[in-house]
């Protein structure tokens, strides 16, 4: 206890301690027993005989503000003969904008290396430590000493490949549509009688909206664009798919059953294929429903495919629903294409499979081809992937199906007769 009472009287004399040195100044230890002192800058001057003399030119205060630490008078300052440039404090040249310091192993502080700033980062100041990082909405500009403002981009229709797919999906809207007028204009006819004229005309009214679908992935996107792109491209591919369904089983009832039942009776008077549609449509319905439900598409931007650029698109939501859709849609094309398959054989003038067959092998290969397409791509040629795949897969369903009736009707109309078919059933 003594000594702790000692000990601490000597520590608050120590703490306060003030004396003067040997060149007769006052020296003073603050309360953290650091020196408060004053440094005198001399110089050396040189007199003839050899002789030398210390010269006081300037003082540095350690304590004061930043910038104001040193005292000089530079006139007063005696240069060595033959001695023209001035001394440097540091052995390094300094780092300019767009590059930091970078410490040399095993060397005093003042000696770095300047290194480039790493990719989208910049310094703007001389010998910084540190670069900074541009926030995302900006980026490093080719010297990296000043951050620039992104340029937000989208599929737009001004973008050469929009109006290439703006050209193709009214185009083929405006083809379908024309197909649709012949088909009703000659209704009359065998060869349109004879496959089914209301899921015919369903079916076409369908593809006209579906080659307009890809519309809806040019443009600036929102969020109700975002979910329409997916819901109305599901829907309707859905209705189109079904339609094909319901046709090939018609087909299939109507000439591979031999042993016609009860129930086959019923079937056939009951139009029970046409149901297909409303019932695939349904569940299709409830997919979207619980995908819209659960995680919707949302507008998303890609500040990172492309440099100097932020991409406006539509992110997905749940990539699980996304995929269940997709994976549907392909499924009702491999049904479609089986039903056609087991048809396959029947008299060419009623049969329709070998053309719906390949418009499935079509669609089911432009699908499938598209996921491992879509997961290595990215910015806006996503959407136009997505797009470009929708345009290819309904014109494949419309040339497969309606160009070769569409021939018949306008270039063979000898061929569109019903003793013609009569004839070529019975040749058969």
């Amino acid at each position: 206890m003594f000594k702790f009472t000692r000990s601490s009287k000597l520590n608050h004399f120590l703490n306060n301690m003030h004396f003067k040195n040997s060149a007769g100044k006052t020296v003073v230890l603050d309360a953290e027993r650091k020196l408060d002192a004053e440094y005198d800058i001399v110089n050396l001057w040189n007199f003839p005989l050899g002789l030398t003399q210390k010269m006081k030119v300037g003082t540095f205060y350690p304590k004061v503000p930043q910038g104001q630490e040193m005292f000089l008078s530079d006139h007063m300052i005696q240069w060595a003969t033959g001695f023209t440039d001035l001394p440097r404090s540091v052995c390094s040249e300094s780092c300019f904008p767009g590059k930091r310091k970078s410490a040399q192993e095993g060397r005093p502080p003042c000696c770095y290396h300047c290194t480039q700033c790493p990719h989208n980062e910049i310094s703007n100041e001389t010998d910084m430590d540190h670069c900074v990082r541009c926030p995302e909405s900006h980026y490093a500009n080719t010297e990296q000493n000043h951050c620039l403002q992104k340029t937000v981009t989208f599929l737009a229709y001004e973008d050469p490949l929009g109006m290439a797919l703006t050209s193709l999906a009214l185009s083929f809207s405006a083809l379908t549509a024309g197909v649709l007028v012949v088909f009703v204009k000659y209704h009359h006819t065998p060869i349109v009688k004879a496959n089914n004229q209301a899921l015919t005309y369903i079916l076409l009214i369908t593809l006209t909206f579906c080659f307009l679908c890809p519309l809806l992935y040019i443009g600036h996107p929102n969020t109700g664009t975002c979910i329409l792109q997916q819901s109305t491209f599901a829907v309707l591919f859905t209705v189109a798919l079904s339609t094909v369904l319901a046709k090939s089983v018609t087909v299939v009832l109507a000439f591979r059953i031999t042993v016609p039942g009860r129930l086959i009776r019923w079937i056939m008077i009951s139009r029970f294929p046409n149901f297909i549609i409303p019932i695939c449509t349904l569940i299709q319905l409830v997919l979207c429903g619980f995908w819209l439900s659960k995680s919707p598409p949302f507008v998303d931007s890609d500040a990172y495919s492309k440099h100097g650029h932020i991409i406006i698109i539509c992110n997905k939501g749940s990539t699980i629903a996304f995929h269940s859709v997709l994976g549907y849609l392909c499924s009702m094309a491999l049904g479609s294409y089986t039903m056609a398959y087991l048809s396959r054989n029947l008299p060419d003038t009623f049969n329709e499979a070998k053309f719906m067959s390949f418009s499935m092998l079509i669609f089911f290969s432009v699908w499938v081809t598209f996921l491992p397409v879509y997961h290595s791509t990215k910015g806006k040629y996503v959407v136009a992937m997505e797009a470009y795949s929708i345009l290819v897969s309904s014109a494949g369903l419309l040339g497969c199906i309606f160009v070769p009736k569409c021939y018949i009707i306008l270039f063979r109309p000898h061929r569109n007769v019903l003793h013609h078919v009569r004839n070529k059933v019975h040749s058969r």
